[in-house]
């Protein structure tokens, strides 16, 4: 499965998208919340997710009306597709389908199902698309859990790691302290810790100083 995953949760009811975020998280994918049509757009704006999560029943656009319009708009075409919804009739979820949902999973759900459908959209999305990442020297293997620099094999912990391979992911992007957090950590961290700069020193002297980037006051960025 594609490393660091993006999953943008389209539900209006935050106890629900609370719980699926949390159990994402703790699967190594990476949940984007947001509670409607107009809101989930903007998300898509700034970063295309990896598969969509969409709740049938939405404040404003439905999510069979969303699906329809990202299905033919170039950009998330590709972009699979999970509908939730209470409506378990087989002529919803035809509708469903047809509207251009990859995969269809009915309320009350098991979340360890949910997880795995997730992960068989990630899997199918990406093909068979490199788990190597290369920048600066550096060379990543997602799949192995093994880092080079500069040609010689380094060793970084589990959560070294995941931060480096994070960043690795969103080179060019700004990634703030709070989203490494996030990533690394169940939802009740402790966020005035220290440990993400610990971490970022650490990798600096087991690669290079200039590797990850500090951008003041906004968080932390690998450059192509």
């Amino acid at each position: 499965m594609k490393p660091f995953a993006r999953v943008l949760i389209v539900e209006d009811e935050p106890a629900i998208a609370e719980l699926i975020a949390v159990n994402l998280r703790h699967n190594g994918m990476v949940p984007i919340w947001a509670e409607d049509g107009l809101s989930a757009q903007r998300e898509i704006n700034t970063q295309l997710p990896d598969v969509i999560l969409l709740d049938w029943m939405l404040p404003g656009m439905s999510g069979v009306q969303l699906a329809r319009q990202w299905r033919v708009h170039p950009r998330t075409k590709a972009v699979p597709i999970l509908m939730l919804t209470a409506r378990g009739d087989e002529p919803d979820k035809v509708a469903g389908l047809d509207a251009g949902a990859d995969d269809y999973l009915t309320k009350p759900f098991q979340v360890a199902e949910l997880v795995a459908r997730v992960q068989a959209l990630v899997r199918r999305a990406a093909g068979n698309a490199s788990s190597i990442l290369e920048i600066g020297g550096v060379r990543l293997d997602m799949a192995a859990s093994q880092v080079w620099y500069e040609g010689t094999p380094i060793k970084l912990t589990a959560h070294e790691f995941r931060v480096l391979g994070y960043l690795m992911q969103h080179r060019g992007k700004v990634v703030s302290r709070s989203e490494l957090i996030d990533h690394i950590y169940a939802q009740d961290f402790d966020r005035d810790s220290n440990t993400v700069e610990v971490f970022i020193g650490r990798i600096r002297k087991k690669t290079h100083a200039d590797l990850i980037e500090t951008v003041r006051g906004l968080g932390y960025r690998i450059n192509e």
